[in-house]
This record gives C-alpha cells, sequence and structure tokens, in this order.
C-alpha cells in the first residue's frame, strides 16, 4: 500500500498533472465570468437593440419546452470563449517564442569553386570537374 500511495504521489505532483489542476480551475472560474457577461450584458444589449428574447421557449407536449434562449446563450458563451483561450494561447506562444533564437541549420552542401555546383560538405573531390578541393 505503501509503494502505491508513494506512486499516486508522485504522479499526483508532476509538474503537467499540477497545470492540468490549475487549468480546469482557472477555466471553469472564466467560464462563469463569460456566462455571466453573456447573460447580464449581452442578452439584455441584444434584446433592447433587435428586440430579441433570449429567454423564448418552444413549447412541446406535456407542459415541456425547448429552451431555445438558453441554447443560443451556450453558443454565445462558448464562441467568446474560444476566442478568449485562441487570444490566450497566441500570446503565450508569442511570450515563449521570444527567448528563443532560431538555429539555423548547418550547410549539408558547398559550390566547387573550379565549377560552381553544389557538392555535399565533406568532399575532398568535386564529382562533377573533378577537381582537388582545398582542406578548412
Amino acid at each position: 500500500m505503501k509503494k502505491f500511495l508513494k506512486e499516486f504521489k508522485e504522479f499526483a505532483l508532476k509538474g503537467n498533472v499540477m497545470d492540468l489542476a490549475i487549468g480546469v480551475i482557472i477555466g471553469a472560474a472564466f467560464g462563469n465570468i463569460v456566462t455571466a457577461f453573456t447573460e447580464d450584458i449581452i442578452n439584455p444589449f441584444i434584446a433592447g437593440i433587435g428586440g430579441a428574447d433570449f429567454g423564448f421557449r418552444i413549447p412541446i407536449y406535456g407542459g415541456q419546452y425547448i429552451l431555445l434562449g438558453d441554447f443560443l446563450t451556450a453558443i454565445i458563451n462558448f464562441i467568446i470563449m474560444a476566442f478568449c483561450i485562441f487570444l490566450m494561447m497566441k500570446a503565450v506562444n508569442k511570450l515563449m517564442s521570444i527567448g528563443k533564437k532560431k538555429e539555423e541549420a548547418a550547410p549539408s552542401t558547398k559550390p566547387c569553386p573550379f565549377c560552381k555546383t553544389d557538392i555535399h560538405i565533406e568532399a575532398t573531390r568535386c564529382p562533377h570537374c573533378t577537381s582537388v578541393l582545398e582542406e578548412k
């Protein structure tokens, strides 16, 4: 049992698992903010401009309703969340790339000084004109 608990502790305290947990908590809080923003600001604004009511329901049998307004609100929430996540990921990727230098690939060919064709970088003789190349 001790070995099992030790393995679980190592797993749970890994950086990726902790990052994921923090992301889920922040995502849930952010989702609540976006939901409140949509329901309390965007929906009344749209209803005031266009006269649309996002609280409308479509009656079906037995006194049940399809809550179309709630569905539209969820779609608006999703679009706002997806756009915000897109912007955050663009910012994070830009920040991550600032410190990195682009590594230039080492050249694999060089020009022959005699015939000007490309030859392998380690070649000592040109395969095209058979000239002996100088060692550098």
